[in-house]
């Protein structure tokens, strides 16, 4: 609901071509932007500083990426709603944990076979196909 209000403003700015050319360009510097060398990836490839591990890794990216995420408001609503904060608590976490141990235990028996340039190379592909075939008004026919 927050974000929807600030996208409803664009929208009351710029008309639908400035906004599909700003997505398009955007999904062209995302496919740029991806195939420029990360630090970590540095790190991790020449065994540099970077020691959280896999399990390190996923704890924090997923801390930064699930904050204000509905399941933290779910978790508050329902630690709100029954009186036994620590069961709610424990009830969430175990449920994410449930649905993200198979993926991370499986993402990291794949990491180690695919190198990373190539999972680089086919998600700057991927965003360049989307920018080019944005900027080229593909999704016109269906109201975009």
């Amino acid at each position: 609901m927050r974000a929807r209000a600030p996208g409803a403003w664009i929208t009351t700015l710029l008309s639908p071509q400035a906004l599909r050319w700003i997505l398009g360009v955007g999904f062209v510097a995302m496919a740029i932007w991806t195939l420029i060398p990360d630090k970590i990836d540095e790190e991790v490839e020449g065994g540099g500083k970077f020691k959280l591990g896999v399990l390190g890794t996923t704890i924090v990216a997923f801390f930064l990426a699930e904050m204000g995420d509905k399941t933290q408001i779910a978790t508050v609503a329902m630690a709100a709603r029954f009186n036994d904060l620590w069961a709610v608590v424990a009830g969430t976490t175990l449920g994410m944990m449930i649905a993200n141990v198979p993926a991370v235990l499986l993402g990291d028996r794949i990491a180690h076979k695919i190198p990373v340039r190539l999972v680089h190379g086919v998600a700057a592909a991927i965003f360049a196909l989307l920018g080019v075939a944005t900027l080229l008004g593909a999704g016109q026919g269906l109201g975009f």
